[in-house]
């Protein structure tokens, strides 16, 4: 043999590192959690023979250049674990490192010897190794190794040999001395991204400033304030704001996406710029940039966040259009190409041309926006349809942000192919929208949301669910009524962590579409002010209000990871639970699918899984009346009017021996 330069660098290196978990694509992306997390890590670490390893986890925050190390226990099958708590915002990094250890593979060879010679032979080859860390050691260390060196070749009977062979306080201390002579085996360096609670747990409610003020007239930012208790009252954390810059006057859309606009229309807001300005301006009838800085702060004081939509695209009387030509199309007749997604046409719309010849000048100004915003408080964004813009830019610009402000937050809002709704994610969007408003079958809910909530993606994937938005009016709800209203918001809150609802549009049941098989809405809010009368007495508002608070207040249902199916014997009915990770705190749900008719099944509970004793009643404490139900065994009743309540958010009480335990009521 003469190709030396093939060997291994270090041949006497035998552990192996693999099958970590968790990892995204072999490192390549961040996995995300929140802060105060414990992050497990897992990791198969094994070698050949007999030889018994050392597995440490190793971490560090992205600023610091020390890694701090825990060592990780067995599982079995070679699987082995240890966590670390994600304490600060921002990158940290892990990694995982085993090496075979000389002197744990001796002393477990040591405890199985039970000839008295060998065991006597065995006792001076641990000598040898326990000798060598003593020298490694030092100081008072060294001196307690070498008395116990003494005692194990001094001891004098095979029982008291044993008993100082197998000492664990110091088989420890030799543990914190190790040969480095031969390195161990290390796996790459993989990332995790923390943020913060809200990226795990929020309730969003998106309104159109310009349709706050009163009847006739332009909203203003100050409209936006007034309504900041109502919306606050209702349980709502996100106030989302479809953009707020000028908008175009050249080929300006008309009610209902006409493509002849009167002089009285108010235009789409996603159509951003006109002479006022673009992207870093505020529409001149909504205020002035300290008007909003104004509504930041008050919803601050409501308990709430303002979110901003940015959408990178401009209408054709943007000053960029004037002013970068290289950052657009251009087609032959000479004239910019407007976005289309055939059939469907936006001549009010240029989309950015993010490959032309000026692109970092133009990814650079994109970023300057993001910025822009955070300098005048905003740290929540809703993306439109980044799914249409490249993929390197989304994962620079969202990384150079959040180095600088880790507390930012990113929707992605990408109703599009499963696997670029997770590349976006992966590439750093802390929230994504869902396909939950097309999901409706008991089939169809289970399959996608243990998906979501146990598949691998859920890693970096976390799901912000929304039963409308302004281009989304589904058929269900069409034509499902109130019940189906009822029933797909308490679906979205008690299914997933986040999830948002279209305001005024939603709580009053706006559900005339613009024509037959269209999921536009009639008189759509995106082409002209509406004015909604709020204190209708069918509003949902009371329910949505009582379905946040019952959020706020269980814990179990600000995580989407412990997320369980029951099965109900009916098809029209689906039941789930949702718990906290020491079960103190479960919720579970039970929803009637069917908005036209009563409904009815038996639910059969894992009463085990849930720790509660089959011997014993417990309470079904119902969260939306306040009834209260007293259960026996794993298969209880349950029957839903659509007219009355489409749906029971039960907290379960445990160890309850008699109704003379509770006050309850049918």
């Amino acid at each position: 043999m003469n190709a030396p330069e093939r060997m291994p660098p270090d041949g006497r290196v035998r552990a192996v590192v693999e099958g970590i978990a968790p990892m995204v694509d072999g490192g390549r992306f961040a996995v995300k959690r929140v802060i105060g997390d414990e992050m497990v890590v897992e990791a198969d670490c094994f070698t050949d023979g007999h030889d018994q390893l050392v597995c440490s986890l190793h971490y560090r925050y992205d600023e610091d250049n020390a890694w701090s190390e825990q060592r990780m226990q067995p599982l079995g099958n070679d699987r082995w674990r240890a966590g670390f708590v994600c304490a600060r915002l921002g990158t940290w990094h892990y990694r995982v490192s085993a090496r075979v250890d000389s002197f744990l593979s001796w002393r477990a060879e040591f405890a199985r010897r039970v000839d008295g010679e060998d065991m006597r032979i065995a006792a001076r080859v641990g000598a040898d190794l326990i000798s060598a860390a003593a020298e490694r050691a030092g100081g008072v260390h060294s001196v307690q190794l070498g008395e116990w060196v003494l005692r194990l070749l001094g001891a004098g009977d095979l029982e008291a040999l044993r008993r100082e062979g197998m000492d664990e306080n110091l088989a420890a201390l030799v543990l914190r001395y190790p040969d480095a002579d031969i390195a161990p085996a290390i796996s790459v360096e993989l990332r995790v991204t923390v943020e913060r609670e809200r990226a795990r747990y929020s309730a969003w409610y998106e309104l159109f400033p310009r349709s706050a003020g009163r009847p006739g007239e332009h909203g203003s930012f100050d409209d936006v304030i007034r309504l900041l208790p109502e919306i606050a009252g209702m349980g709502f954390d996100v106030l989302y704001l479809p953009p707020i810059h000028p908008i175009g006057r050249e080929q300006r859309k008309g009610v209902n996406n006409t493509l002849i606009a009167r002089a009285e229309d108010v235009g789409s807001p996603w159509a951003i710029g006109a002479a006022e300005g673009g992207h870093k301006a505020i529409h001149p009838q909504l205020g002035a940039p300290a008007d909003f800085r104004r509504l930041v702060e008050a919803a601050r004081s409501h308990g709430m966040e303002v979110a901003l939509d940015i959408a990178y695209q401009c209408a054709p009387d943007h000053p960029y259009v004037r002013d970068y030509p290289a950052w657009f199309r251009w087609r032959p007749d000479g004239k910019v190409q407007y976005a289309e997604n055939p059939p469907k046409k936006y001549q009010d719309i240029y989309p950015f041309d993010f490959t032309s010849s000026d692109w970092q000048n133009l990814w650079f100004e994109l970023g300057s926006v993001l910025e822009f915003w955070i300098g005048e408080g905003v740290r929540i964004f809703r993306i439109d349809n980044p799914h249409t813009k490249p993929f390197p830019f989304w994962e620079w610009v969202i990384a150079a942000i959040k180095r600088q402000y880790p507390e930012v937050i990113f929707l992605a809002e990408a109703f599009t192919r499963p696997r670029i709704m997770h590349r976006l994610a992966k590439a750093g969007f802390t929230q994504s929208y869902t396909y939950f408003a097309w999901r409706n079958t008991k089939q169809e809910l289970t399959e996608y949301f243990t998906e979501l909530c146990s598949g691998p993606g859920r890693e970096y994937f976390r799901p912000n669910c929304w039963p409308n938005t302004p281009d989304i009016l589904t058929e269900h709800l069409q034509y499902g009524g109130t019940a189906a209203f009822m029933a797909r918001a308490a679906l979205a809150a008690t299914l997933s962590a986040n999830y948002g609802i279209y305001g005024p549009a939603f709580e009053l049941m706006e559900s005339a579409p613009r024509e037959h098989g269209s999921e536009e809405y009639l008189d759509s809010e995106k082409y002209q002010l509406r004015n909604w009368d709020r204190a209708r007495s069918d509003s949902l508002a009371p329910f949505l209000g009582r379905l946040n608070r019952i959020r706020r207040e269980n814990p179990a249902l600000h995580h989407d990871w412990r997320l369980r199916f029951h099965p109900i014997d009916n098809d029209s009915m689906i039941c789930y639970s949702k718990s906290t990770a020491d079960m103190e705190n479960v919720i579970i749900t039970v929803v009637n699918l069917d908005p036209h008719n009563v409904q009815s099944g038996w639910v059969t509970l894992d009463l085990d899984w849930l720790r509660v004793d089959p011997a014993h009643s417990y309470q079904m404490h119902e969260l939306l009346s306040g009834a209260r139900y007293l259960w026996n065994g794993p298969r209880n009743f349950v029957r839903l009017e659509p007219a009355r309540a489409p749906v029971h958010i039960f907290h379960l009480g445990r160890h309850l021996r008699t109704e003379r335990d509770f006050d309850y009521f049918l």
